[in-house]
């Protein structure tokens, strides 16, 4: 079959090449000035200086300079128009509940249910990091072996903890973030080793009513030392392993899973397959009871909108207070919210921030927005949220699991790398080509949507099976590769004293 063009709504001035476009060549009776790579756009209509680019039926930039029928469009010709639209348009319902509905799952005395039986080696400090990667590498070797039950001892460190102030935003985050995977459902028990003269103190993280018997700290400094910390960690985790040991996975209603929804190495393609049927997983889950999260505040920039028309009075305030927070931290640290995309997203097709964040919502699927956290704040009750956070990848994830996500949904046009320990990582891609080139680190092709035509519904339908399915104990391919060590990455705020 010839490939073609996609046109995503009958107002949009450009239509998406769905392959490489070669100069002179007529598509859908369109014709190429120039070669046009696959993801990125050919103008259907005239545009002069000044004038909207229209595309997901939103103004995604404005031509920089006259373009004629058949240019590409892209960087070398529009830019960031100077305010852009608060007008969300009409959309359609969200699926009813799907008639798979239940997962296998480890019940917790706190009611929420775990994904994985982790012992999580988390570090108060920076100070404590390497003691603690320690102590996870020797537990896997002497204590995985004999208690088989556990799906290891994950390292939780990390660069902060000392060097900060002990009040404000910086070191609340921090806090807020490590309290949340001290209690995360995804952990069967969990150490918090600190140095001993930190900032971050121990006593921040004592153990709530349900973690009690399965939580232990203490200090490098008053144990005797780096070797003599690892030991006393062995002797404190073996009691600990064998009680989590003995956790079994049972039957529990798809309303205890919670999703983190991210996406990296975003192209022309994201916001078309991979995003979009995210979103029908999405709604999907949360039609059966469950929780999905949408973050990444300077990623959603120009599409805040889409957002707020989804939501109550109270929380479409908190986002437009998020996106101002925002713009005034970008000001005072010398940045623009519009410095997105990347380079590798503008190879991909994607010309504006305007025009990522379009596609980058679309993970948001159609549910109403049932709330809006701050950054590792614990999410309550069911729905589709939003939770503030930077667009980095492991910060924004890190936040999310803090905040209960016990699953993540991973989107990728270019092809990013990434697990996030104690929570599995599906990644999903948006074009055929990356899911054959990294076959490894893939776990759903949406290119299909593309490349064979599958409905964006049927696709969302198979990216919520393998949710549940891994939710049920069915390892992902960042998980084979044993990614997730390293991911752990709490938002830095403020000063380094």
């Amino acid at each position: 079959m010839t490939p073609s063009l996609m046109i995503l709504d009958p107002v949009d001035t450009v239509a998406v090449a769905l392959s490489d476009m070669a100069e002179g060549e007529t598509r859908e009776g369109l014709t190429a000035t120039a070669a046009i790579p696959r993801g990125h756009k050919i103008a259907r209509q005239a545009m002069r200086a000044g004038t909207p680019v229209v595309k997901y039926g939103q103004v995604m930039a404005v031509a920089t300079r006259d373009i004629a029928v058949g240019e590409h469009v892209h960087s070398h010709n529009c830019g960031l128009p100077d305010s852009h639209s608060d007008q969300a348009p009409p959309r359609g319902a969200p699926p009813e509940a799907p008639d798979r509905t239940t997962f296998e799952g480890f019940a917790r005395p706190d009611g929420r249910v775990g994904t994985r039986n982790y012992i999580g080696v988390m570090a108060s400090v920076n100070c404590s990091t390497t003691v603690c990667d320690a102590i996870a590498a020797e537990a896997n070797r002497v204590l995985l072996p004999k208690y088989p039950g556990i799906d290891g001892f994950a390292p939780i460190v990390h660069d902060q903890g000392c060097g900060m102030a002990n009040q404000g935003e910086g070191f609340d985050a921090l806090v807020r973030t490590l309290k949340g995977y001290r209690d995360h459902p995804n952990f069967g028990g969990v150490l918090i080793v600190g140095l001993g003269c930190e900032v971050n103190q121990l006593t921040l993280y004592k153990p709530t009513d349900w973690t009690r018997d399965r939580f232990v700290t203490f200090n490098i400094q008053e144990v005797g030392g780096s070797r003599s910390a690892v030991r006393r960690a062995l002797e404190l985790l073996e009691p600990i392993a064998a009680q989590a040991n003995e956790d079994r996975r049972s039957t529990h209603p798809a309303s205890a899973l919670c999703l983190g929804m991210q996406c990296g190495g975003s192209d022309g393609f994201s916001g078309i397959t991979a995003n979009p049927a995210l979103g029908v997983a999405s709604d999907m889950l949360v039609a059966a009871g469950g929780s999905s999260i949408l973050s990444e505040t300077p990623e959603i920039f120009g599409a805040e909108h889409l957002l707020i028309a989804r939501a109550d009075r109270q929380t479409g305030d908190r986002i437009r207070g998020m996106i101002d927070w925002w713009r005034d931290y970008a000001e005072r640290n010398g940045a623009s919210l519009d410095n997105n995309p990347s380079p590798g997203n503008k190879k991909g097709g994607l010309t504006t921030i305007l025009e990522k964040s379009l596609g980058a919502v679309a993970k948001g699927g159609l549910s109403p927005v049932a709330g809006a956290y701050a950054y590792a704040e614990r999410v309550e009750g069911p729905g589709f949220v939003y939770m503030d956070s930077p667009g980095y990848d492991p910060v924004a994830a890190t936040g999310q699991v803090a905040s209960g996500a016990n699953l993540i949904a991973f989107t990728t046009g270019r092809g990013s790398c990434f697990g996030a320990k104690p929570a599995p990582s599906i990644k999903l891609a948006s074009n055929t080509e990356l899911a054959r080139s990294m076959s490894e680190d893939i776990d759903i092709d949406c290119g299909l949507v593309v490349s064979e035509g599958v409905s964006l519904a049927e696709m969302g339908r198979r990216i919520y099976d393998l949710l549940l399915d891994t939710a049920s104990g069915k390892k992902t391919s960042s998980e084979e590769f044993g990614y997730g060590d390293n991911e752990f990455v709490p938002w830095k705020i403020g000063a380094v004293l």
